[in-house]
């Protein structure tokens, strides 16, 4: 990871190696923060972040489900990711990973009493899947462990807790020589990546599982939105293992990963092994909007 000069936190700008938190930190001992990750891409008209509004409005609504009253409004924590990206003067692509947590004060399973804290912090950082995966596509696991089971955790919410599974399940990926995960439900149905969402193409429609057993992705819904502007079939349905198998073209989507296709899932390639055209036509497209070339799309960017 490389360094920036400053972290927000609290409501100040703190420099990165000073940016640190007592060792009973609620969170760090019982799991309960939520946090955000956001993409802002130097564009011809410089910095800009990402669906800003969007983000920030799901990491408000992922403290809401978890029982943590954020100390910062909306406005205030938009406002301090623009202060932040400003300040520490990037030169490239960034990734931001606001986190709202409980602090030092208490300790024991019962969190209502503990401080809340939060901080954002902002690094450069490329493509997380890598520039060739982006180009020639990922070999994709599936994973012996299940996604979290509505049942028992609430998916909905970017919560720290939640991403163990995720861990577990990207390791043994790696583990076994593979770039990235992909969980299914307690059902057997897909539900998503270790941190992304899922798509394949069959004949010509794209097709997406619906969001009961995944987060509600930023993503996923713009290039639900790209394809709508092409003319593309799309269908919001559960799909099988098997299916994915025997599909055309697969990738996947998140704000870490953007738009990386998939040309291999557990030893079956997939289409003719290659980035496919349907997912080529989106990535480009996608592309163009988080920079700033599709002025249709100028809304979703916040400039600094």
């Amino acid at each position: 990871m490389k360094k920036a000069k400053y972290i927000w936190m609290d409501g100040e700008l703190v420099a990165w190696d000073e940016a640190k938190v007592h060792i009973l930190t609620h969170t760090l001992h019982y799991g309960n923060g939520v946090f955000e990750g956001t993409r802002a891409y130097q564009t011809n008209d410089g910095l800009a972040i990402f669906r800003l509004k969007d983000h920030t409005k799901r990491l408000l609504n992922s403290a809401k489900i978890t029982m943590i009253k954020s100390p910062f409004t909306l406005e205030e924590l938009e406002n301090a990711q623009v202060k932040l990206l400003k300040s520490n003067d990037f030169k490239s692509n960034v990734y931001i990973r606001p986190l709202i947590y409980l602090g030092y004060g208490v300790m024991g399973l019962y969190h209502i009493n503990a401080p809340v804290n939060v901080s954002i912090s902002a690094w450069e950082w490329g493509s997380y899947l890598g520039d060739e995966g982006l180009e020639k596509g990922i070999r994709v696991k599936i994973s012996s462990f299940t996604r979290n089971s509505v049942k028992s955790t609430m998916g909905k919410a970017k919560a720290a807790a939640n991403y163990l599974n995720s861990q577990m399940a990207k390791f043994e990926a790696i583990d076994c020589g593979y770039e990235e995960a992909l969980l299914l439900d307690d059902e057997g149905f897909v539900a998503e990546g270790s941190g992304e969402c899922f798509f394949i193409v069959r004949d010509g429609e794209l097709i997406t599982p619906p969001n009961d057993n995944s987060l509600e992705s930023i993503t996923q819904d713009t290039v639900l939105k790209l394809a709508n502007d092409f003319n593309i079939k799309v269908k919001r349905q559960r799909i099988t293992r098997d299916e994915i198998f025997i599909s055309d073209e697969a990738f996947f989507t998140g704000t870490a990963a953007e738009l990386t296709p998939v040309r291999e899932v557990d030893g079956r390639i997939i289409g003719n092994g290659e980035r496919g055209n349907i997912t080529k036509k989106l990535q480009d497209a996608y592309f163009d909007v988080v920079y700033g070339r599709n002025k249709k799309y100028k809304d979703l960017l916040t400039y600094i």
